[in-house]
């Protein structure tokens, strides 16, 4: 029996696969759909995981390797972004600042990651505002969307940072 979804497509009653919108399968369960899977003829049809094959380290090398390309990210954003710069020099003055606080470990620790979430957040608008001008350097509604996403993102970081700081302080 056939049906047919919201956009009026014909699906199947049990479909096996996720079928994308050019028709192309993203099934990754070859064994199920093989004369021996489908009569039960002892083939494996476990699901099996989709191994990017740029991941070829495992173990201490891949550990080794992400802190590396994570260290690479960091120098990246201190050399080619001005906002990362100012709020890793606002870290520097704010962290220390925290630490010696009158306020509990906890609101330490509050103070401390209220500052470094800004840091994160920051991280990730430039990788969102980078990908945006590699996709396409022209200007489309979508792209300003999401440059615009970003920057509000680390506005709602940076505002949270006198927030937590206020709170732990004077309670």
């Amino acid at each position: 029996m056939r049906l047919a979804n919201a956009t009026g497509v014909p699906r199947s009653a049990s479909p096996p696969c996720f079928r994308g919108a050019r028709g192309g399968s993203a099934c990754d369960y070859p064994a199920r759909h093989s004369r021996e899977g489908r009569q039960g003829g002892g083939a494996d049809t476990r699901r099996r995981a989709v191994v990017s094959p740029h991941k070829k380290k495992t173990g201490l090398a891949r550990v080794r390797n992400a802190l590396l390309y994570s260290l690479d990210g960091l120098a990246a954003a201190f050399r080619h972004e001005h906002a990362f710069r100012q709020e890793v020099l606002l870290a520097i003055v704010l962290v220390p600042l925290a630490l010696l606080a009158p306020a509990s470990g906890t609101g330490k620790a509050l103070m401390v990651a209220a500052v470094l979430l800004v840091l994160v957040v920051e991280l990730v608008n430039s990788a969102i505002e980078a990908v945006v001008d590699r996709v396409s350097p022209e200007h489309h509604e979508l792209a300003k969307r999401a440059k615009d996403m970003g920057s509000a993102a680390v506005l709602l970081a940076l505002a949270n940072v006198p927030v937590a700081w206020l709170l732990v302080l004077f309670g």
